[in-house]
């Protein structure tokens, strides 16, 4: 016996119960972004930064979903940024935001005198027994990082990652936004969240970002959840030059 047809009037998926889906809309909201499928490409292990669109970085933090973060320090004052959070709210951490800072100085003054001639960003790695922080180290006497710090930067947290599964899974924040250590391009201004991605991603990383609060002003843009992008976007780049 033959299959019946198929309905063509099936109702269309609902994302909320009852009327919600309508007073829902997304336009009533300053505060969001439009997510776009990323690329349908055969899979495989360690080709992509994913993008944690939507998602709190501390809660999931203390939700036990990462055994390793990335994020910046300073020799001077962390206390507004994420690595003085960090300290304070996983409970097995025996760092302070102060104490974060005394060591950050105690080692830039040893490098200074013991090894001034070496590259810098520096990683300094914070054990919260439960996490593992590598905070990359702010070069000494300046007040922000460049793009070429954090490519130095990450290329030296995928060694320290390598072969180490305990270390996995791993997040970092964006760097963009940032109070204590901004991140600046050769131009002094504050780079692209692509920029970002691309300098993490060439460098060998492959964990999870954060993007920065303020990119959820940027609704009427689309965004991807991986990086890198759709060759897509490079294309209609060229086509709009």
């Amino acid at each position: 016996m033959p299959n019946p047809p198929a309905p063509t009037d099936a109702p269309a998926p609902r994302l909320y119960d009852l009327d919600a889906d309508e007073l829902m809309a997304s336009e009533q909201f300053s505060d969001r972004v439009s997510l776009l499928p990323g690329e349908r490409a055969q899979l495989n292990a360690g080709e992509r930064l994913r993008i944690l669109w939507g998602q709190d970085m501390l809660r999931d933090v203390l939700d036990g979903r990462y055994r390793a973060v990335v994020c910046g320090v300073n020799d001077a004052d962390n206390a507004h940024g994420i690595i003085a959070q960090l300290v304070s709210l996983v409970t097995t951490s025996q760092w302070s935001p102060q104490s974060v800072t005394s060591f950050a100085k105690m080692f830039q003054e040893s490098v200074s005198v013991h090894a001034r001639d070496d590259r810098e960003p520096y990683i300094l790695k914070y054990d919260l027994d439960s996490l593992m922080i590598f905070a990359l180290l702010r070069p000494r006497g300046r007040e922000h990082f460049t793009v070429q710090d954090l490519s130095r930067g990450f290329a030296t947290v995928t060694k320290m990652l390598a072969g180490r599964a305990e270390r996995r899974p791993v997040a970092s924040v964006s760097f963009l936004g940032a109070r204590s250590n901004r991140l600046v391009d050769e131009e002094g201004r504050e780079p692209s969240f692509e920029t970002v991605c691309r300098t993490m991603y060439d460098s060998g990383f492959r964990g999870d970002v954060y993007p920065s609060p303020a990119l959820w002003q940027f609704g009427h843009v689309g965004v991807f959840p991986s990086y890198p992008f759709p060759e897509g976007v490079a294309r209609m780049r060229e086509g709009s030059s």
